[in-house]
């Protein structure tokens, strides 16, 4: 089997959210498995001088009404979160505690913390929402709880945020095959053809 597609994506990225939505079939339809990275917009927006769509003049209007009109374009549930952006530090270190112990379970809770917040509107800022969420999935709350403030995997969390900077990751959705990167949902059909003719 080809190289897995690395999938680098924060999970109060609306863009990111739909692009989990389809990288798996684009993936599978290419013989190809998925490596899903959560990261911290935040801290790529330390190095790049950004900020958050929604904060920007112009921008973040046209953004607001285009995450809506992307998601039904695409056909995936999405409303604007209450409170958006949010730190997701809780979810992404959930997510690495939980692909130590049980990594199928572990896209699962992915998957779970994204429709919740931007299908049911529930603020995955909160570790005890992060919790609940990993609790649906299969895991025991105590031991998520625990996970979550365990000093390795804040280490853990901080070193793959780290080292997705260092590959030159800045956005969500990051996608990159066999070394190419491809950011943003909108470069979804390009990868695809990238995946299709080996690059041009």
């Amino acid at each position: 089997m080809a190289a897995a597609i690395d999938f680098y994506f924060d999970f109060s990225s609306p863009y990111g959210y739909i692009a989990a939505a389809k990288v798996e079939a684009l993936a599978a339809k290419h013989g190809r498995g998925v490596n899903w990275r959560p990261i911290l917009l935040g801290a790529a927006m330390k190095v790049t001088g950004g900020a958050p769509l929604p904060q920007i003049p112009l921008k973040g209007d046209y953004a607001k009404r285009d995450f809506v009109r992307s998601a039904k374009f695409h056909g995936v549930p999405f409303r604007i979160p209450s409170s958006f952006p949010i730190s997701t530090i809780a979810a992404v270190r959930a997510f690495y505690w939980a692909q130590g112990k049980d990594p199928a379970r572990a896209l699962a809770l992915a998957k779970a913390l994204y429709s919740a917040y931007f299908a049911d509107d529930v603020d995955i800022s909160r570790v005890e929402e992060v919790i609940r969420i990993a609790a649906g999935v299969g895991f025991k709350a105590e031991d998520v709880a625990a996970g979550v403030a365990d000093q390795a995997v804040k280490d853990k969390t901080k070193a793959e945020v780290d080292a997705a900077i260092a590959k030159g990751v800045f956005g969500s959705p990051f996608i990159v095959i066999d070394g190419e990167a491809f950011w943003g949902m909108d470069r979804l059909d390009q990868a695809e053809k990238w995946l299709t003719t080996g690059g041009w």
